[in-house]
């Protein structure tokens, strides 16, 4: 597990481009014995592992997603990244190795259980086309009874497990605006009309849409994360480009973002006298917990570590597309703690000096097999 997760953080790729990763996993599973290994999503992988023991009808998938961010590494630990400015800085290589082991262990143990597990290495979970939603389109969990993911937290103590039934995370729409004026000379900007003094508004303008029209306990973090504009010194700027993310807990707050966001953009752009062009991709839904298989990993991780480690823990402003199997099928998200201050492991995710304790990892793996082969013995009625 150690190995697979520090090779895949050396030779991390990007959203869509997980070429290698995919071709290294699947080596990786089929030198393990598991046969019928399956190209799926893009560069995502499936395998299923077929209890042999008491039959069983029930079908789980457990999830692992594959792809790195577009970060420069600054972490320092002897395996970085040989793929300058691209890093798992989120852990998915640590969601992989820990999915990895896990299928490793249930196609070794496959006589003590009965009924089916899915494994589902998936790409692109950072970035649109987004995985998450090529994986139900795919029909991977049309004949799925329950799915299961998991995901590296560095703000919860190393090894311990969070996990709480209902809403998860948040649902996460990304936004494009073109702010159009005129350009001019800088000793006369009476002459255009400025782009970014009309964005820069905008900027200001777009964050009283939490802070004045929103419940404070109804959950909406709305972030510009791009600005782009002018070029020279004594030139008007008479373009610039924002973007970022609408992220929110429930639909009828999701549209009401939308339609203020429009009318706030429209209305400081037409005051201004400029124009302005926006587009707004929906993107992954909320994850939602399940409540029996809240239950089941929280019972499988008590019985395995200690009830003392296991949390029953919020759910976080992050946004995952996991959101899209939650959407189709009874779905469970927990976290592993992987935060060790003695080993500086206590930076954020996204972070450039991002670092995982590796201790935490085989918790992550064990709650993940005992879950899964405790969901498939678990009568539905």
């Amino acid at each position: 597990m150690i190995e697979i997760r520090r090779h895949l953080h050396r030779h991390p790729e990007l959203s869509n481009e997980e070429v290698k990763t995919q071709a290294y996993l699947k080596q990786a599973l089929e030198k393990e014995g598991l046969a019928g290994v399956r190209e799926v999503a893009g560069y995502g992988l499936a395998v299923d592992i077929i209890g042999q023991a008491q039959p069983s009808n029930r079908k789980v998938a457990i999830r692992a997603d594959i792809d790195a961010l577009p970060i420069l590494e600054e972490s320092g630990v002897d395996f970085s990244s040989l793929n300058p400015g691209v890093m798992h800085a989120c852990g998915h290589d640590a969601h992989a190795a820990m999915v990895f082991a896990t299928a490793a262990h249930l196609h070794r143990s496959r006589d003590t259980f009965g009924g089916t597990v899915r494994i589902i290495f998936q790409p692109a979970e950072e970035a649109e086309p987004l995985g998450g939603r090529r994986v139900v389109e795919a029909g991977l969990l049309d004949d799925i009874d329950g799915a299961i993911g998991i995901h590296v937290d560095p703000y919860t103590e190393a090894g311990k497990i969070a996990v709480g039934s209902g809403p998860y995370t948040l649902a996460c729409d990304i936004f494009d605006a073109t702010v159009t004026g005129s350009s001019a000379h800088a000793a006369k900007p009476s002459e255009g009309v400025d782009a970014i003094a009309t964005a820069a508004a905008m900027v200001s303008e777009i964050q009283k849409i939490v802070a004045r029209e929103i419940d404070p306990y109804d959950p909406l973090v709305i972030s510009v994360t791009g600005f782009e504009g002018g070029g020279a010194y004594n030139v008007i700027a008479d373009k610039v480009r924002l973007k970022g993310t609408i992220r929110s807990g429930n639909e009828t707050t999701r549209a009401k973002a939308w339609k203020r966001l429009r009318e706030i953009l429209n209305g400081v752009a037409q005051s201004h006298q400029a124009k302005v062009e926006l587009d707004i991709k929906r993107g992954e839904p909320p994850v939602v917990n399940d409540k029996e298989l809240t239950r089941i990993v929280s019972d499988s991780a008590a019985e395995k570590f200690g009830p003392e480690n296991v949390l029953n823990a919020p759910g976080w402003t992050a946004a995952d597309d996991f959101g899209f199997y939650s959407e189709k099928r009874p779905s469970v998200y927990f976290r592993l703690g992987i935060r060790n201050e003695a080993m500086d492991a206590v930076y954020p995710l996204h972070h450039p000096k991002f670092r995982v304790d590796e201790a935490a990892l085989p918790v992550g793996a064990v709650t993940l097999a005992a879950a899964a082969t405790r969901f498939l013995a678990t009568d539905p009625t």
